[in-house]
């Protein structure tokens, strides 16, 4: 099993990796969402716990942690099924998100692990903790294998092989 390090990566990967996660979609820019880790199964992100991503409340909007979620989720299933860009998309068939705490500090972590990819469903579970490990919210994802789905509407960067994360 292999695991890729971001941080040990040439900058010039590490940016490809950035611009290529935030590019497309202006919601993963406006959360700040990093890609940490990735393996054979599993990914690891990260998202800062800053303003952009609160609730009325002052606190960690859940839409924003469901966003993280369903990204790191998405990375995994894309890592470790039977996923071939260009030929076939990933689609979220189902999150299920038990938030569990508040953060401490400026950032949390978001790792999801294969648990079974079937020829076409990918079941993953996900963890989000905060820098002292702590955890924050627990979720169950599902994503399904489909025919190669065009985008809704045109955008100048998107192409057909663009997985659906």
């Amino acid at each position: 099993m292999s695991t890729i390090r971001v941080a040990d990566l040439p900058e010039a990967e590490q940016d490809f990796i950035r611009t290529t996660l935030r590019e497309s979609t202006p919601l993963h820019e406006l959360l700040g969402l990093e890609i940490v880790e990735i393996g054979d199964d599993h990914a690891l992100l990260s998202m800062p716990v800053r303003e952009q991503a609160f609730n009325s409340t002052g606190n960690l909007h859940g839409g924003a942690i469901a966003t993280l979620i369903d990204v790191a989720a998405g990375t995994a299933a894309a890592r470790g099924s039977g996923f071939e860009p260009g030929k076939n998309s990933l689609v979220t068939a189902d999150l299920h998100v038990r938030y569990l705490g508040r953060p401490h500090g400026d950032q949390v972590y978001a790792r999801a692990e294969v648990l079974k990819a079937g020829r076409q469903l990918v079941i993953v579970e996900c963890r989000v903790t905060d820098g002292e490990d702590r955890i924050i919210a627990a979720a169950d994802f599902s994503m399904m294998l489909v025919p190669l789905r065009r985008p809704l509407r045109p955008v100048a960067t998107a192409k057909d092989t663009d997985p659906d994360l």
